[in-house]
Order: C-alpha cells, then structure tokens, then sequence
C-alpha cells in the first residue's frame, strides 16, 4: 500500500488530493455520501435553472455540475467548495454569447464550449503564477454592485417567460422593459396563473418548508397547475410551454470551436468569466474556511478552477465556478473532505437518470418564476443598506457597478473594479500626517509623550514634529512633500523638522530620494530633517537606495528621547532665550548652547529613552 503521507513535494503539487485523501476513514466517508446526496439533490433544479439563463439546452447545467465539479474538488485546496453553473456565470455566459449565435443552436453552443476553455486556460495560468493575492484587489462592494445588476437582468430577461410574450432574446435592460411595456395587453393569462402560483409556492415553501428543497416543491405544484389546465382547456388555448424532456445521460464528449473568428470573439468575455468566477470562487471558499478552521490556498484554487473549466469544456459543461449555495449546504450537511463535492456530481448522475423524463411537463413559466426568486435572494439588501447609510465612496462605486452592469455587463464589473482601485490609490496617495507637540502634562516623564497639536497646546518655534501615516510611495511624494513644505513657509522660523516614522508602512525609491532632497532642502534653510522610530524596512530601503549619507546616520533615531536632546542642541539659543513656550524638558535646565536657566528650578533628572 502506498504511504501518501511520505510522498515528494512535487507529487503533492500535481496531486494535491493525495495530502486530504489519508484523512478519509469509514466514519468521513458516511458523512460525506450524507452530503454528496443532499447537495445531489440541490444542484438538480439549479443546474436547469442557470442553463436557461445561459441559453443552453437544460442539460448542460447539469453536465457543468459534474466533471467540473468532480476535477475542481480533487484539484482544489478547500474541502467545502462546490463548483458548477452560477447564476453570474451563466447570465454572463449568456450576455456574451447571444449577440453572435441563436441561443441554443449548435453554433451557439460551439462558441460556450470556447468561451469555457479559454475562461479555464486563463485561470490556470493565472494559478500557475501565482497571482491568487489578484483577487484582494477586487472590492467586497464591486461584487456586491455587480451581482445585484446581473440579478436584476436575470429577472428581466425572465419577463417574456412568465408572461408568455413574444419579445426577442439578448436585449439590453431598457430595451425589454420598453418591450414589456408595448406588449402588456398580449399577456397569457393562463401562464401567468402558472408562473405566479409557482413563485407563490417557491416563496411559501422557502420561509416554511424548510427541510425540503423549496426549488423542488415549486416546480411540482406548476407542472400540476400547468397539467391540469392544459387537460381542462387544450395546450393551444393555455399556451403554456414546458422545457421538454432532459437527455439523460453521462456528460457526452464535445469538441470546442477553433476557428480564429470563435477564439477571437470569445477571449475578452473569457478573460471577464475567469476573474469573476475566480473572485467567486475564492471568495466562498474562505468564507466557509473561517467556520471550519482551515487555509485556503488562492493559487491552487486558481488551477482547481481552470482545470475544472478545462475538462468541462471537453464534456459538455460551461463555464463553472464556487456556488455560495452549494457550498453552504454541503459544509452544513456535514462534509468532512472534499469527497463530498465529488460524490455529489456521482449522485446527480444517478438522479437524472431516474428522472429526467419528468422534465417534459415542467413549464416554461414555473422556470421563470424559479428564477425570480433566485434573482431576487442575490440581492444583499443588508449591505447595500450599510454602504447607502455610511460609506459615502463605496456608494459611488456601487452604484457604478449597478448601472454599468445593468448598461454592459461584460464591462459592468471591470468599471467597478477601476472606480474602487482609484479611491484605493487616492487614499494611499495621501497618507494621514499630523502635526504633533509634547504633551504638558507630566514633562519630566522620560517617556516623551506626544500628542496631536492644538490651539491650546503649544509648539516649538523651532521645531516642527510630524507623524506620517500610511506609505511615502511614488503617488504619494508629492502630498508629502507639499505638507514638509508648508511647515517652514507658514513659519519661516520652523528650519527643523522631525519626522515620527512609526507608521510609515513602506517607502520606495522615490520616497527616499523625497526624504534626501528634504534633508538637503532644510541645511540650506539652516535647519536639518531628522527621522525617529525608523522601521527595518525603511531604513533598508534608504540604504539600498544611498540615501542614507545624504541624509546622515546622525539624524536618524530610535528613540523620541534621543531625537530631542540632539535636537534641542543644535537649536538658535537666541530664539530660545525669549520662548515663553518651553515645550521640552531641556528648555527648563538650559539653553541649546549650554547657558544654565537661571529662572528655573533644575527637574529631577531621569534616563532619556
């Protein structure tokens, strides 16, 4: 028998399995068919409900739920992820496909099966790279904006279905609701009956039926109501369609388009499906994590994610990704590896078998009002609450990720993501910096404690402290250089400046080079630059960049104490001998030059730190 627990580093690396697969005992293995079943049954109606949205035949959400689903677990780092059809995938599937193929025809399908590959090969390079940290960058809120736009164009694309009008597919938000409002009088009676008892029962069954499948009950009680009226009145007189029969099947194999035309038409959507479904996917995955105690390895997700949209892509799937839904299930039903997520595409199979049949009185209305309620649980009201009422910056970025998604949804999440990296950058490029001055109370305290400069706690007239909070990098040299500035051109008088360096979290080449013409700027105004509480980091940076001689090793300080007593030396006396501010505790015993006060007392000494 082989001993997994000794393999080589490489073989864990092209096998990740092979570091979970010694956990699986008899009693993890019980847990996790438990939790492959129940998820079985989850997946089934969502499956045919994200392919309708993608414009594919039912059963290809159902082929997407299985071999992606199966690689992406034995390939990925979390033991709860689920991957499948995704309600974001698949309306971006959709918005990107139909403009240049019918929905549904084999053209049509063609180009999905492209569109998936190369969504699978950009991941897995992505992974291959290591860029797994790219996903930090794209906001909470971004996703939020985009997900409530493509909810609500999952809902508008499902107006003609649940009405039973004749309206063309693939129009833009404002276009259907044009649409709708022109054909209102052509509204189906009888479907709409269907559509509304089934959102009625969907909604029901959701708050109340709560151990059963409230998709499931949905769409048992339309096809009831939608078989009884068709035997009562006649398919003609009802126009009450149904999906139609599913193929049951294994995952038949399928061949992508190659054509330059195919791979030139479909690489942008493709790159936009991979950094979304990845964001997705990672994101679930981590959150899941927090509650069942485990690290997650974004890069591997990544590779996880594209070879699942690779094989997917050769077995007749589309583009997958981390289901929120899913997961949360099969991590609540008790899963304890990742075998559970494979198990569960093993029993869908099973499943569809048995009744996909049925599928042909399923109407077409009782789908539609399925979705509604799906659009309608992706809206996180309670955040967006939270950023309309408090986050006035985050309320620009959501509101134009909304409407972008609502105009393009391809470009819809890449605008977000733009607007939230420019408030990021014009954050970082303007650190916090505050003036400080000693603090009054408790003077002879060696620990020198500072506080935020006011109108009522008063300043050296020579020297002006400064705490810099944030990074001193190329986009923020010039706010930091204009607030050095300011000091000795408000105060000519203020030649030396003191720089808390604390909280400088990283500098950059053009940060030393600002802090060595700084240095340089003040000895020609007779003054000096000096830094305290110099981070290793940053005194490494101006080492490697040579600035430490221009600005000298001699101005550069561990400790608040040691700044100010060699500070305090090279002061203007004069200036000192008529300051009635006498901030320090040195300008109590005498001045800069060594002359002893003789109007004061001497302090109880005590040790400088």
């Amino acid at each position: 028998m082989i001993n997994f627990k000794t393999c080589p580093l490489w073989l864990y690396r092209l096998l990740p399995f092979l570091r979970w697969w010694p956990n699986v005992t008899p009693q993890t293995f019980r847990a996790d068919v438990i939790a492959a079943f129940t998820g079985a049954l989850i997946v089934l109606p969502q499956a045919v409900a994200f392919a309708t949205i993608a414009g594919l035949p039912p059963e290809y959400g159902l082929y997407a739920a299985m071999v992606p689903a199966i690689i992406a677990a034995l390939w990925g780092s979390s033991w709860h992820l689920v991957s499948g059809p995704t309600t974001a995938i698949s309306i971006v599937v959709f918005a990107s496909i139909s403009p240049l193929a019918e929905p549904g025809s084999p053209q049509f399908i063609g180009l999905v099966l492209t569109l998936t590959l190369l969504a699978g090969l950009i991941q897995l390079a992505m992974g291959l790279a290591r860029l797994g940290a790219l996903v930090n960058f794209i906001s909470h809120t971004v996703i939020i904006g985009f997900t409530a736009g493509a909810a609500i164009l999952i809902a508008a694309s499902q107006i003609k279905n649940f009405f039973g009008l004749d309206m063309p597919r693939g129009a833009h938000f404002h276009e259907v609701l044009i649409q709708f409002g022109s054909h209102f009088t052509d509204i189906q009676p009888w479907v709409l009956v269907v559509g509304m008892i089934t959102l009625v029962t969907g909604i029901l069954a959701k708050r109340y039926l709560l151990k059963l499948p409230y998709m499931i009950v949905a769409m048992v009680v339309g096809s009831v109501v939608a078989a009884i009226l068709n035997a009562q009145f006649g398919n003609d007189a009802t126009g009450i369609r149904t999906v139609g029969a599913l193929v049951a099947s294994f995952p038949p194999l399928s061949r992508p388009d190659f054509s330059l035309a195919a791979l030139h038409q479909t690489l942008f959507p493709a790159t936009i499906i991979a950094i979304l479904a990845l964001t997705e996917a990672v994101a679930i995955a981590r959150s899941i994590a927090t509650r069942s105690d485990q690290r997650i390895d974004s890069n591997q997700e990544f590779i996880g994610q594209g070879l699942s949209n690779i094989a997917g892509s050769w077995f007749s799937g589309y583009a997958a990704s981390g289901s929120f839904n899913r997961s949360g299930v099969n991590y609540a039903s008790g899963a304890r590896t990742p075998l559970a997520a494979a198990l569960s595409a093993v029993f869908l199979l099973l499943i569809v078998l048995l009744v996909a049949p049925l599928a042909a009185y399923l109407p077409v209305a009782s789908m539609a009002a399925i979705l509604f309620i799906v659009a309608w649980n992706l809206i996180d009201f309670h955040h967006i609450g939270e950023i309309i009422k408090r986050h006035k910056r985050e309320r620009i970025v959501f509101a134009l990720t909304f409407v972008g998604t609502l105009i393009d949804l391809e470009k819809g999440i890449f605008l977000g993501i733009l607007v939230s990296l420019m408030f990021y950058l014009y954050r970082t490029s303007q650190p916090s910096i505050r003036e400080l001055v000693p603090s009054h109370v408790n003077r002879d305290n060696p620990r020198r404690k500072f506080v935020a400069a006011d109108a009522d706690t008063p300043g050296c007239p020579q020297l002006s402290i400064l705490r810099v909070e944030g990074s001193i990098f190329f986009g923020a040299v010039e706010h930091v250089q204009k607030y050095c500035r300011n000091v000795d051109e408000f105060d000519p008088q203020k030649k030396h400046l003191l720089l808390n360096s604390r909280a400088i979290g990283f500098i950059d080449l053009a940060g030393a080079e600002l802090l060595a013409k700084e240095a340089t700027r003040r000895r020609k105004l007779g003054g000096s630059l000096y830094l305290m509480g110099v981070q290793p980091d940053l005194c490494a940076m101006l080492r490697r960049s040579g600035q430490v001689d221009t600005i000298g090793e001699e101005q550069i300080f561990h400790h608040k104490g040691d700044a100010i007593q060699t500070i305090y030396s090279r002061l203007d006396s004069e200036i000192c001998r008529t300051c009635t501010a006498r901030v320090f505790r040195e300008c109590h015993i005498a001045l800069p030059d060594g002359t002893p006060r003789a109007d004061e007392p001497e302090p109880a000494t005590g040790s400088s730190t």
